[in-house]
């Protein structure tokens, strides 16, 4: 697979010109074959636990053709698959555990006091930064809390806080407790951007207009790097920049983005940023989330939250009376870490370090191209007819990640019930859209092609219950 991730060339028209040198139907099933075979990544599939359709007895009138067929995964975007490795891994540390008790902290495999410390290399090539500049800990609103406490200094003229509308609710509430604790009605100083009227995504210049209208009074500017409902990427860079000229502090929440879209934190001068590693980093539900601090902050002293992780590691130990923080982002740490967390984190690292970012974009710019090319290949009525699906997320590549966001002409739970009965896993977001990430790592082109085949006979038996 060449890489096409050109300007120039839309994945619509790149995936016809491939189709036509193969004298193969663009919208067949033989041309997904090829794509799949074509494909330097297609190992990658081997490597992650797959659910079978049978397991899932939880999906009233679960239809299974065998009890081996393994379930269409376009979920990566809520909960990533798990890495085969995760449980030799975890189960090495529990041994390590059991074998060396409390001498497990500084010796095996994965040592308690030093196991945070392992996988910043990577971790920072995901993110664009010096490895000393990111940290695996806590989970992500927790971060984003200890980062506010440090960052967000409100003063009398200058004391709004920037997100987007309908952010995620748990930035939403982490954001307007911040603001109450220090006195202040999030009404006025949570700062919302939104979309135009009718329209379902939020436009670069009106993000660049507000923050010239409004700079002088915002302290910072928290916005998602990729946008959870959707699936809007976020310019980054542009937004940073103009924010900084405003003399905002500016902090990107990456939950959505690390793994998914091109990062470069340290390029791009952004403050600080905070992410979940369980969606595109394929560490389980709940795991550890990791945190940036730009290196321009690493000797900051204003007071914040400490505990005894906040040590430097060569005093940790010493049990000093006063804490001898460390500098950058290690200095926000608080608890030791948990290293049976860091061993699920780890085992999907290994896998992106040996997959390279650039192959998985270069993958995602045509499976997710391709997908979206399906789609509108098969459900559009004329003109004048309201479409079968509509894709809310941007047609612009440099503006999307993995995911798109689908509105229909039916009934969303309706829809949703049919398609996870026959073997399909995605999720809904209220109030209308599902959302379908066919990871790179994992998904191939021929499960594209099989979910929206099973996406029209849903439509099929929907037309027919309508009557």
């Amino acid at each position: 697979m060449e890489n096409f991730k050109q300007q120039s060339a839309s994945p619509r028209e790149v995936l016809e010109s491939l189709a036509a040198k193969q004298g193969l139907d663009l919208l067949g099933p033989a041309f997904a074959d090829h794509m799949d075979n074509e494909d330097p990544l297609r190992g990658m599939k081997d490597r992650f636990v797959f659910p079978r359709v049978a397991d899932q007895t939880c999906v009233e009138g679960i239809m299974a053709e065998g009890e081996e067929e393994e379930c269409i995964y376009m979920c990566g975007n809520s909960l990533g698959l798990q890495p085969k490795t995760t449980k030799d891994k975890v189960a090495e540390t529990l041994n390590s555990w059991a074998k060396l008790a409390i001498n497990s902290h500084f010796h095996g495999s994965l040592p308690a006091a030093y196991c945070d410390n392992y996988g910043r290399e990577t971790l920072g090539d995901l993110v664009g930064a010096a490895p000393s500049q990111v940290v695996i800990m806590n989970a992500l609103t927790v971060n984003l809390h200890l980062l506010l406490l440090d960052f967000y200094q409100p003063t009398e003229t200058r004391y709004k806080i920037m997100i987007e509308g309908h952010a995620f609710p748990s930035d939403r509430y982490a954001i307007q407790s911040q603001v109450r604790l220090r006195g202040l009605d999030p009404e006025k100083a949570v700062l919302q951007v939104r979309p135009r009227p009718g329209e379902h995504t939020i436009r670069t210049e009106d993000i660049l207009q507000l923050l010239k209208e409004e700079g002088p009074s915002i302290a910072v500017v928290c916005l998602s790097g990729v946008q959870y409902y959707t699936g809007q990427k976020f310019d980054m860079e542009r937004v940073t920049k103009a924010a900084q000229e405003q003399g905002c502090v500016v902090g990107w929440d990456l939950a959505h983005a690390v793994g998914n879209v091109e990062v470069k934190l340290d390029e791009w001068g952004v403050d600080f940023a905070c992410w979940c590693t369980y969606k595109y980093l394929n560490s389980g539900a709940g795991c550890l989330g990791g945190s940036y601090v730009n290196a321009r902050h690493n000797e900051r002293t204003g007071p914040r939250l400490q505990g005894w992780w906040s040590n430097r590691q060569e005093t940790r130990f010493e049990m000093q009376e006063h804490c001898d923080r460390s500098s950058a982002v290690d200095g926000f740490r608080i608890s030791n870490p948990p290293p049976l967390l860091i061993a699920c984190v780890l085992s999907s690292l290994e896998i992106f370090r040996e997959a390279g970012m650039a192959r998985l974009l270069q993958k995602q710019f045509l499976l997710t191209g391709y997908l979206e090319m399906l789609i509108k290949s098969h459900f559009r009525r004329g003109n004048n007819e309201r479409p079968l699906v509509t894709i809310i997320t941007p047609e612009d590549t440099s503006q999307r990640g993995c995911q798109l966001s689908l509105i229909f002409s039916f009934p969303l739970k309706q829809v949703h019930k049919e398609i996870s009965k026959r073997g399909i896993m995605c999720d809904i977001r209220q109030p209308n859209v599902m959302r379908i990430a066919p990871a790179p790592l994992y998904t191939s082109f021929r499960d594209v092609h099989r979910f929206v085949t099973i996406l029209g006979s849903v439509f099929d038996l929907c037309k027919t219950e309508a009557g």
